[in-house]
């Protein structure tokens, strides 16, 4: 039997999915490192949070290796590549309710759900605040 396919990537869709078809905006919180593709201005303690919603990014793709899309930073066109390891949670920016993961140089991350208003401190702006999201065992 072939090693199964870690289930963080689809998580990950399907949070963003659910955050789309309820009209919230869905956020991913990344844990940056090299591999990490993001404007590092806005990288704040080692981390950031991007606005997913279509209306914020250009040619969007999860897939089960990374997420990938272009968006737009002070006006100023940014390709974004944030392996599917470097994902410490995807949710809506509304109500804080998504998944979390635990992200762990060099192993995929372990899911864990939010329903509480774990995301209440990130502001619209990436990143603009220190993140107060804990994972949840």
């Amino acid at each position: 039997m072939s090693a199964l396919i870690p289930t963080t990537a689809y998580l990950i869709r399907a949070i963003h999915e659910w955050c789309v078809d309820n009209g919230l905006t869905p956020h991913l919180l990344v844990k940056v490192d090299a591999q990490t593709r993001v404007p590092t201005a806005y990288v704040k303690n080692g981390e950031i949070v991007l606005n997913m919603n279509y209306t914020a990014v250009k040619d969007l793709h999860i897939d089960n290796d990374a997420v990938v899309f272009s968006a737009r930073f002070s006006g100023v066109a940014q390709h974004i590549y944030v392996p599917i390891n470097r994902v410490a949670g995807v949710f809506a920016r509304e109500n804080g309710q998504g998944m979390f993961f635990e992200v762990v140089d060099g192993q995929a991350p372990e899911p864990t759900t939010s329903t509480a208003s774990a995301a209440e401190d990130v502001s619209a702006a990436p990143a603009a605040k220190k993140s107060h999201l804990k994972v949840v065992k």
